[in-house]
């Protein structure tokens, strides 16, 4: 049994969501203690908790320690990971509901499911776009596009949006399993070819998307950058605002956000998705903090190496980093001068 320090590094989700699906690939039993130690609430919250029933469900895993607040898990896989239906609902673990980030329950099960024969599909529900994790956006038009290129066979569609606190959003994944994954080599981005947009609300006036729309465009244009930004006022549960933005690059993607809050004006929200946006484009780098870090599972799980400069090595990086190396599967380089990360296989 492999075990993992939960309190290592950054010590936060990553190194659970990681650990889950290593060991539903590779089949090694774990255990992780200190789950989130280093968190203003320690232990399994209730995307973790459904993260880890989800990861336990597509390979048929003994569970001790699945319950919220839990800061100690063993897992024991007792079959391959298999194809299939699945659902996993985060408003299911816990009494009242949760927002909490289905996108990071689709990153623990996602890799697991695209190596092994077969087509899935599964459904998510919760949270779709809310802070401190990836948007459904994000996932949609960066994140698959990128594992798109390396072999990995899936497609996301988003049916209703989930904000914080309330949640209530709905996406649907479709996974072709049994390709092989190829190494990735970014290191240059090459020239920018569009940057596309989306201001959205739910359950507020449709006036609000169109000034984030407005102030959007009005910001990239001063910038030089020539935007394609669309208002929408879609389907949720609940009032919610955003601006979402994708850059599409030569050879990358990249993509970030801003939330609406009350008494934020809806200019702000633009404000704050522009300024990230153009402090990536600034580095030069082909690939942005957050797809550094969520890159390397995948490249690990690669048939080859794969090399790629990042805009800032996180400490959310090097802890994965150093997690994924303690299932003995691959030898991962972090050069943080160059801010080059290197992934051999072994």
């Amino acid at each position: 049994m492999i075990e993992i320090d939960g309190s290592y590094g950054e010590g936060g989700g990553q190194v659970l969501r990681t650990s889950l699906s290593l060991a539903a690939i590779t089949g090694e039993a774990i255990t992780i203690a200190g789950i989130r130690a280093k968190r203003k609430r320690p232990g399994l919250a209730a995307q973790h908790l459904t993260a880890v029933r989800a990861a336990a469900k597509i390979c048929q895993a003994q569970l001790r320690g699945d319950t919220l607040g839990s800061m100690r898990l063993e897992f024991i896989p007792s079959s391959a990971v298999q194809p299939g239906q699945y659902t996993f609902d985060v408003t299911e673990a816990q009494q009242g509901g949760s927002a909490g980030a289905m996108t990071l329950v689709l990153q623990t099960v996602l890799l697991p499911l695209a190596l092994t024969a077969g087509e899935s599909q599964v459904i998510l529900k919760g949270g779709t776009h809310v802070p401190f994790s990836p948007t459904m956006t994000y996932i949609e038009q960066v994140y698959l596009p990128m594992l798109r290129r390396m072999g990995v066979k899936a497609t996301a569609k988003l049916r209703a949006w989930g904000w914080y606190p309330q949640g209530g959003g709905e996406m649907q994944i479709k996974v072709n399993g049994g390709g092989t994954i190829k190494g990735i080599t970014l290191l240059e981005r090459g020239s920018l070819h569009q940057v596309r947009g989306l201001a959205v609300v739910t359950e507020l006036a449709s006036h609000i998307a169109q000034r984030m729309a407005n102030r959007t465009e009005n910001l990239l244009r001063q910038a030089g950058l020539k935007p394609a930004i669309e208002a929408l006022r879609e389907k949720g549960i609940a009032p919610g605002a955003g601006v979402f933005l994708t850059a599409e690059y030569k050879n990358s993607l990249t993509g970030f956000g801003g939330f609406g809050r009350l008494r934020l004006p809806a200019e702000k929200v633009a404000d704050i998705a522009c300024r990230q946006l153009l402090h990536f484009h600034h580095t030069g780098a082909p690939v942005d903090e957050h797809l550094a870090d969520q890159l390397l599972l995948p490249a690990t799980l690669a048939s080859g190496a794969s090399q790629y400069r990042a805009s800032e090595i996180s400490s959310h990086l090097t802890t994965n980093a150093a997690i994924i190396e303690r299932f003995g599967i691959a030898k991962i380089t972090v050069d943080e001068t160059e801010k080059i990360i290197a992934i051999a296989p072994v």
